[in-house]
């Protein structure tokens, strides 16, 4: 399992599960994970090579080593891995590709303009009559995309990722589109590029502070089902995005196999792709696999083999499922590591998980190592039940700096 995050204990957690499975190998892991394995994401050769010694099959979580070529790189060596190529990943690595692509083959998205100068694109958003996200083309960790009330916000996101490089190079392209005010979701399928199907439905929580306040994060919780999305609208989100994007790539000459995953903004009962990401989503990931009843190693390595038409839908227990993301006070800006984390233990139980992100284990400690660093995971019969759950867990854990939202799921109450 290469990555760090609480997606990939999410996986590794879920793949344990599989009686195929014998061990899980986190490359690099965490302080939740065992078998850890001191390789980072990044260093593929490394990764390759143990892979190779141990005859694993790979699951790759996060985006950048697929940005980088690690699938392309094991299909090389004949070594099994899971994730799509670095031609696919394009539809995640470039936010610019994948909009040019969406344009070319009338997948529906928001109308927009690309711009590497500062000054033409501030010109661009003075004729406009509307308001405006302004988006770093490279990946920015979930960070690279500015929502903006007025002209002068606009003009601010432009100085931030054009002229000060705030997002590095990832930020030497920028996307202005026309903002489309309406409520998001997100809907994540699995494909081998030629059949794909859907997960469950889950809505993140973007924002760091209560009511969608504050700048973007990498997600401070999610909630799976969503009833934003009923029966008719994910027929034709499956049909109009998934199945159209995994189609048109072919005709790009590009195989996709992996988890697609698409930001569904819904205006007026239609869907419009807000972002592609070419991996599962984290936090969507912990709530949709506390509520999965297959064998996800199965879909996995059917996916990797081109072979999904031969496996059933997938099963889903009849539960809500709710994570609430503990982050450190400071994130998404600067923060402190290393505080002692307490009460883990008590908090797990049969209906909760607590997925670590940024944590380590030291001296037999638990240790604060990152800006969002639990994910506290419960199922419950309805989802009142699984909030009321997950809040529960949530107060049994310390650390100096516990920092978390505590309106998780509370939008989804409105669609019961």
């Amino acid at each position: 399992m290469v990555g760090s995050g609480g997606r990939e204990h999410a996986l590794g957690w879920k793949l344990s599960k599989s009686p195929h499975v014998d061990k899980v190998f986190y490359a690099p892991g965490n302080g939740g994970t065992e078998n850890n394995v001191p390789i980072q994401a990044d260093q593929i050769d490394r990764l390759l090579e143990f892979a190779a010694q141990n005859n694993c099959f790979t699951v790759v979580g996060p985006e950048t080593p697929l940005s980088m070529g690690i699938v392309d790189r094991f299909k090389e060596r004949n070594l099994k891995i899971f994730g799509p190529t670095k031609n696919a990943a394009q539809l995640e690595s470039s936010k610019i590709w994948a909009k040019t692509f969406m344009k070319k083959y009338w997948i529906p998205t928001a109308p927009f303009e690309v711009f590497s100068d500062a000054k033409a694109a501030k010109k661009y958003v003075k004729s406009l009559d509307y308001n405006v996200v302004i988006k770093a083309d490279g990946l920015a960790a979930g960070k690279g995309v500015i929502v903006c009330d007025s002209s002068q916000e606009a003009f601010d996101a432009i100085e931030l990722i054009l002229v000060k490089q705030s997002f590095g190079d990832a930020g030497n392209r920028i996307i202005i589109e026309k903002r489309i005010d309406g409520i998001e979701a997100s809907y994540i399928a699995l494909s081998d590029g030629m059949v794909a199907i859907p997960m469950a439905t889950s809505q993140d929580h973007k924002r760091i502070c209560d009511d969608d306040k504050g700048p973007n994060t990498g997600g401070m919780g999610a909630y799976s089902p969503t009833g934003v999305i009923t029966d008719d609208l994910a027929k034709t989100i499956q049909k109009e995005v998934i199945e159209k994007t995994i189609t048109s790539m072919k005709k790009e000459g590009i195989v996709f196999s992996g988890f697609l995953y698409a930001g569904i903004m819904v205006k007026d009962g239609k869907p419009y792709v807000l972002e592609f990401n070419a991996r599962m989503g984290d936090p969507e990931c912990q709530p949709i696999l506390m509520r999965m009843d297959s064998d996800l190693y199965e879909y996995l390595v059917a996916s990797s083999e081109g072979k999904l038409s031969e496996k059933p839908p997938i099963s889903w227990k009849n539960q809500s499922a709710v994570c609430v993301v503990l982050a450190t006070k400071g994130y998404p800006e600067s923060y402190q590591k290393n505080d002692e984390i307490t009460g883990l233990e008590s908090a797990n139980s049969d209906k909760v998980m607590v997925f670590h992100a940024g944590t380590k284990s030291e001296n037999g400690n638990i240790l604060s190592n990152g800006g969002r660093v639990l994910g506290v995971t419960a199922l419950g019969n309805s989802l009142q039940d699984s909030i009321s759950n997950a809040y529960l867990a949530v107060d049994k854990i310390t650390w100096k700096n516990k920092f978390y939202r505590k309106d998780i799921g509370k939008k989804g109450l409105r669609y019961l």
